[in-house]
């Protein structure tokens, strides 16, 4: 399956919204697409992971690396996803604690708690 990658800026914020499987085939597309936005000095970076359908370590690596580097810069990762197959990688890994995880995009750029 083709991974989608589009980016949309909303409150100045870049919202990447990832669609399909991120896998060890797919996540060095989504570690491309970060590491891009962060040298187009995009520092709050919001990824969308609605449309995900498989999330393995592959890409949780990717997103965990993306956190480290916006860090790095002063900035921010957080992460929109409500599909309970997807969060279940997250609490499993202990990774709620680690990133801010919203219910929608409109969570995520107003700064609220999803």
């Amino acid at each position: 399956m083709e991974l989608g990658l589009d980016v949309t800026e909303v409150n100045g914020y870049a919202v990447l919204a990832v669609r399909g499987e991120v896998d060890v085939y797919t996540a060095p597309r989504l570690r491309e697409r970060l590491v891009e936005l962060v040298s187009q000095g995009k520092h709050q970076i919001v990824v969308d992971l609605e449309g995900v359908d498989f999330l393995d370590s592959t890409g949780l690596g990717v997103l965990v690396g993306g956190l480290k580097r916006l860090r790095s810069h002063d900035g921010d990762l957080t992460l929109v996803c409500t599909q309970q197959r997807i969060l279940k990688v997250f609490e499993i890994t202990g990774l709620t604690k680690v990133f801010a995880i919203h219910d929608s995009v409109d969570d995520a750029v107003s700064g609220g708690k999803g």
